[in-house]
């Protein structure tokens, strides 16, 4: 017998590495199919203040099967786990990721497929339960106010030391983000961070030559 031989034989009884029944197999996949219902159900609880995209959830729980498979299928042959990453090499995936907190599910629901593919049931459980405490703890910890943005029309070119000084007494923090002021009107941008906004409209309303005024709230970034 070659060499050639002797090589070709130990490499064909390598190739099962692992051959999975099909109680097995369906055990994996049922295991897996609780913990992406339990990641559904926590991405719908934690972006209930946010824009909720079903589908996005739903994809969430469908990427935790579809990588219990492949874990299973990359488990039971040399040749197929080969096949496999040439396969998925060649994917791409373009789709932004609007908020980094979808990421963090994303990443998740993969760890999970993974983990359970192999049969690491406790390792998933572990993992969802600290994930989880994780987001719910951190989600709940104070934030800073959010600034506003506060824009103001008048018809007099002088207005600005007038608008400012209103805004003065109702906060200290407050940064003026844009002025257009022609001859005959002025348009003032503010950002100010104020517990009253609607006191401090009225005064501003008060204030004779004003045309416009409005307030803006927002949940975007903090500026600490």
């Amino acid at each position: 017998m070659s060499f050639d031989d002797i090589f070709k034989k130990s490499f064909i009884n390598t190739v099962n590495m692992a051959d999975l029944s099909v109680l097995q197999t369906v055990t994996i996949f049922g295991v897996t199919l609780l913990f992406a219902l339990y990641i559904f159900f926590i991405y719908r609880i934690i972006t209930r203040k946010n824009f909720y995209n079903k589908n996005y959830n739903i994809s969430l729980s469908a990427i935790a099967l579809i990588t219990a498979a492949i874990i299973i299928a990359i488990q039971s042959s040399i040749v197929v786990s080969l096949g496999m990453v040439g396969a998925l090499s060649i994917v791409r995936f373009r789709n932004a990721v609007k908020d980094p907190l979808d990421l963090v599910f994303m990443f998740w629901a993969l760890a999970v497929g993974i983990i359970c593919g192999v049969g690491l049931f406790d390792i998933a459980a572990i993992l969802s339960i600290v994930v989880t405490g994780t987001i719910f703890l951190l989600d709940r910890l104070p934030v800073p106010q959010s600034p506003m943005v506060l824009m103001t029309q008048g018809i007099y070119c002088d207005m600005e030391d007038s608008i400012v000084g209103i805004v003065s007494q109702y906060t200290r923090t407050y940064k003026v983000k844009s002025r257009n002021i022609t001859p005959d009107r002025t348009s003032i941008v503010i950002e100010l961070r104020v517990k009253d906004g609607r006191e401090l409209i009225q005064k501003l309303s008060d204030l004779e030559g004003i045309e416009y005024i409005s307030i803006i709230d927002h949940d975007g970034e903090v500026t600490f």
